[in-house]
């Protein structure tokens, strides 16, 4: 079983990508935080309302985590994990037809 409390002690306060894992080693999920300890313990708090959460961490057996310098550099890395895995709990950004962008 992942022992969230131990894997949330070696996480900095720092933006990059995640990558939720589970037994059989696929990833399920890629996410970015411009904070990785504050978004990554919000899936593990007790009172999580949503059954796509509930149902995506029961699957966790490892988080994988990759700094980045920016929120911007997070953005890019991200949107290319998942074109990369195509993770079952990620819906936005699977196709190829679009590409994030930031307005300035």
């Amino acid at each position: 079983m992942f022992d969230a409390k131990a894997f949330l002690a070696t996480v900095p306060q720092q933006p990059g990508v995640y990558r939720m894992i589970n037994a059989a080693g696929t990833v399920i999920y890629v996410g970015k935080a411009k904070d990785l300890k504050k978004r990554l313990s919000s899936y593990f708090r007790k009172e999580v309302d949503s059954i796509k959460t509930r149902a995506l961490v029961s699957q966790i057996s490892q988080v994988e985590f990759t700094l980045t310098h920016s929120e911007t550099e997070a953005l890019i890395l991200e949107n290319n994990l998942i074109k990369e895995y195509l993770p079952k709990y990620n819906v936005l950004l699977r196709d190829d037809k679009s590409y994030p962008y930031i307005l300035l």
